[in-house]
């Protein structure tokens, strides 16, 4: 049995072919069959999806789901039953909640994903087959030809005029010319030219090959497989959620051990009755309901992100976009169309004609003198005829190129002069590397021309004459010659990639030479028309955009230029043998002066990504290429392109772009810093609520009075008033300037210190109004009294729920009824309070008392306190800070 064979493109093919024990007439069936047992299938393992089990085990690991198994726990022990079934509830809808959003994510990477299995010809038995690539093994013979994937690594060992396009691969946006000669000295897998990789395509030419690794011994699966290496980490928001179940769990016991000691102190209580007091604080401290409100915060922020193209595969990344300070992403498909553009078009004597419309649609204008463009009529005719690629719509109804992108983008252009291929062509003869043209014969009105497109110098050298504006063959001079070279230079500055045209008419046409000179054209790989605008948002947002791109420097930079991600004053590229030449300290220093970086292996993407990231910043990450795949993985955030990426790509990302639109991303960070926010919000809710009751339990014991609210009491305001507003605060949309500062520092916790005045304002004034109903009301009985209290508690968190929406400005200033999911929360929460005390069931379950209608106006009226004072700290505290 064979072995792996070693740098294939090292070793002359007649000999690969011996050490593969194979022949150009491929093998027989017998010894496929051992090489498929021996080597197995030519695929990738199934991507490390999470099946069913796995997502539900996950929603059950975190701390505060710890903590609340914990007082669940306590209240088993102490036989508060119904405490017990409530939190175990409450448990159980966190957990469903984030598995329907994570398994619906799942869902929908899955359906972005290609179902047909490839398939490839082969040369078996002296016989050409079609078999499946899966069924692919070493010592195979490929036949490739063009527009055909290539489906293995493979050493070509014979070739015409072939070049294939890797930029999935390598980041390389053209196509590169292939041979089937030996190399004389080692190279970079990107460098070796009579090698054909799996997961690129054949522009054009045709290619046989010898099949020399399948699976994850290939270059794609070599780069699937290191992702193994790169260890999942906790999410920006799993670690601050973590912290606060820590800052809830601190507050929750130190509460608990400080009203044990108060009632030790005042209160002439059985020590055992005390402890049990003490329990229940501590179970009715914790906010059971907070996991689950975080969950539905996540949720809803995945939801309209998913609304507008943004995938989340993993639902706490939604809340971690907020905090994306750098951007690094590729260029090709990511930031332009990927798709070469003809923007110019020139013959000698006139002036530029400009040609509008952006990729492969056949629609655009040419602007420019009339005389000027009808000028073009016979430059319009090679580009109609000189090439061999066509467009078709594929099955997401998207303009697919078959062959190579630059001949359809002479396609295009025929199209958009109203020219299409109807002259008789004889003979078409491919891109040549070495000639640097392609050449097509062809019959027009019953006489033979040649027709030739190809690198402007090389055209030039076999041209003796040139065709003017007025259509005359005209002997070239030196400064018809100058002329032409200036406008070839003149468009190179402007990034254009400039190509010549050319024909030969009569005799002698194999030769090539004397040809007539056309014109030229300039073409370039567009920016995505929304890419200028989102870049300038990330400026805004404060967010660094970073280019990381395989493609040539001058490219690169042109392209950052024009979408915005270069400043002034920072027109640097690095090319990667430029970084590797560095030393730590000048590399850090490169990282920091640079957007732009370009010829990037995989390994540099991941070593510029880790390098931010001991910085301090937050990095997301995005691409489409196998090669981007290992920085996607190692990003906080990764986001792959759910069209035009590889699976691998998806599969090492966090989030996928189903629309590969740049802006995209904008948007979801944006909706990343709303989630954030509304995280804070209803976690300071339900902080406060908790506090106020808490506070309000030590007060009452510290002034020697019963216990003013029981454990059934206390875990109805929890479950029913906490329950439905802060969902409702779940749901609060942007105030539109969340992208007008700066990124969300990914050490920021949801609970802080500025929040602390807030909460103590609130707390105290609801924990005093408590106390001073509970005192007025006892002398008439301890369960009217305790009534009274649980229309204060309940109350003044609903107008809590008013502060809460912004902490910043004003309720009057957002909107009152702004949120109308607020607004419904207020009404069924004012109306089933109402209904447990004044309906005889209820009231007995709860052991409440009558309330007239003059006092539930009154006290619900004392309650707005909760409001104005909200209004009047974030009045003085907006003031101050003027």
């Amino acid at each position: 049995m064979i072995t792996p064979i070693k740098d294939p493109y090292l070793i002359e093919s007649d000999v690969l072919l011996r050490q593969l024990n194979s022949s150009k007439n491929g093998l027989n069936e017998d010894e496929v069959k051992r090489r498929l047992s021996h080597f197995g299938k030519n695929s990738l393992p199934d991507p490390d999806r999470k099946s069913i089990l796995k997502l539900i085990i996950k929603q059950f690991n975190n701390l505060m789901v710890y903590i609340l198994f914990f007082a669940a726990g306590i209240s088993f022990f102490t036989k508060h039953y119904v405490d017990v079934y409530v939190i175990l509830g409450i448990i159980l809808i966190n957990a469903l909640i984030g598995f329907v959003q994570e398994y619906k994510a799942e869902g929908a990477l899955a359906a972005l994903k290609a179902l047909l299995i490839p398939q490839c010809k082969v040369i078996r038995n002296n016989q050409l087959v079609k078999i499946n690539s899966t069924d692919l093994v070493q010592g195979d013979i490929l036949v490739l030809e063009e527009g055909d994937s290539i489906p293995a690594d493979a050493r070509i060992i014979d070739q015409k005029n072939a070049r294939t396009a890797e930029a999935s691969l390598t980041g390389e946006s053209l196509p590169i010319q292939k041979t089937d000669k030996i190399h004389s000295e080692s190279c970079g897998f990107s460098d070796q030219k009579n090698m054909v990789w799996k997961g690129t395509f054949v522009a054009s030419g045709s290619i046989k090959a010898v099949v020399t690794a399948t699976g994850l011994q290939t270059q794609i699966g070599q780069i699937a497989a290191s992702l193994k290496g790169i260890l999942p980490k906790k999410t920006n928001f799993q670690k601050k959620t973590d912290k606060l179940a820590m800052q809830m769990a601190f507050i929750a016991i130190g509460s608990a051990i400080l009203l044990f000691l108060v009632g030790l102190l005042v209160l002439e209580v059985d020590k055992s009755e005390l402890l049990l007091i003490s329990i229940a604080a501590l179970v009715s401290a914790i906010p059971e309901g907070l996991p689950a409100v975080l969950s539905i915060v996540l949720a809803i922020g995945s939801y309209r992100m998913s609304s507008k193209n943004a995938i989340i595969r993993e639902m706490s990344a939604t809340e971690s976009l907020g905090s994306v300070s750098t951007i690094i992403t590729d260029k090709t498909g990511t930031l332009t169309q990927n798709t070469m553009t003809i923007k110019k078009v020139w013959t000698h004597g006139i002036s530029d004609v400009e040609v509008t419309g952006e990729g492969w649609e056949s629609k655009g204008t040419f602007l420019g003198d009339e005389k000027d463009v009808n000028s073009l009529e016979i430059l319009f005719e090679i580009t109609a005829h000189c090439h061999q690629s066509a467009i078709e719509v594929n099955e997401n109804d998207k303009l697919k190129v078959i062959g190579d992108p630059t001949e359809a983008a002479f396609l295009v252009l025929g199209n958009k002069a109203g020219k299409k291929k109807s002259l008789k062509i004889i003979e078409d003869l491919a891109f040549n590397s070495d000639l640097k043209y392609r050449s097509t014969k062809l019959i027009k009105d019953n006489h033979e021309m040649r027709f030739y497109i190809g690198a402007p110098e090389s055209i030039l050298d076999r041209s003796t004459t040139y065709h003017d504006k007025n259509g005359n063959n005209i002997k070239f001079d030196d400064n018809a010659k100058s002329d032409i070279l200036g406008k070839i230079k003149t468009w190179s500055q402007e990034s254009l990639r400039v190509l010549a045209l050319a024909r030969k008419v009569g005799a002698d046409l194999e030769k090539d030479e004397n040809l007539e000179f056309v014109g030229t054209v300039g073409m370039m790989d567009p920016p995505r028309p929304e890419v200028i605008s989102a870049v300038t948002s990330c400026h805004k947002a404060g967010i660094r955009v970073i280019m990381a791109t395989g493609d040539h420097a001058d490219t690169a930079m042109s392209i950052a230029k024009k979408v915005g991600i270069v400043k002034s004053g920072r027109e640097l590229v690095y090319t990667d043998t430029q970084l590797q030449e560095m030393s730590e300290v000048e590399f850090k220093k490169a990282i920091r002066e640079a957007d732009v970086f370009s010829r990037l292996t995989p390994i540099m993407k991941l070593k510029i990504t880790k390098a931010l990231q001991e910085t301090g910043e937050l990095i997301a990450m995005t691409g489409d290429g196998v090669n981007d795949a290992p920085a996607l993985k190692q990003a906080d955030i990764g986001i792959a392109m759910g069209i035009m990426g590889t699976d691998v790509a998806k599969d090492a990302s966090m989030m996928v772009l189903a629309d590969d639109n740049f802006s995209t991303i904008v948007h979801a960070i944006e909706q990343g810093r709303i989630v954030f926010n509304n995280a804070r919000r209803t976690s300071f809710f339900l902080i406060t609520t908790n506090f106020a009751e808490i506070l309000t339990l030590i007060a009452a014991i510290s002034f020697g009075l019963p216990i003013p609210l029981t454990a059934t009491q206390i875990l109805w305001i929890n479950i029913v008033t906490d329950g439905f507003c802060d969902k409702a605060l779940a749901a609060e949309k942007g105030k539109g300037n969340e992208l007008c500062s700066a990124p969300i520092s990914p050490h920021e916790n949801i609970l802080t210190k500025g929040i602390i005045p807030f909460l103590l304002i609130n707390a105290l004034i609801m924990t005093g109004l408590a106390i001073f109903a509970f005192q007025l009301y006892l002398p008439l009985s301890i369960e009217k009294a305790r009534t009274m209290v649980f229309i204060v508690i309940a109350f003044t968190q609903l107008f809590n729920v008013f502060n809460m929406r912004n902490l910043d400005q004003s309720i009057f200033k957002i909107g009152l009824f702004s949120n109308k999911w607020v607004n419904y929360a207020l009404i069924i929460s004012i109306l089933i309070q109402i209904l447990i005390i004044e309906v005889p069931i209820f009231a007995k379950l709860f052991d409440f008392r009558h309330v007239n209608f003059l006092e539930f106006i009154k006290w619900i009226a004392l309650s707005s306190l909760t409001l104005w004072a909200g209004e009047i700290y974030k009045y003085i505290k907006n003031h101050k800070s003027i």
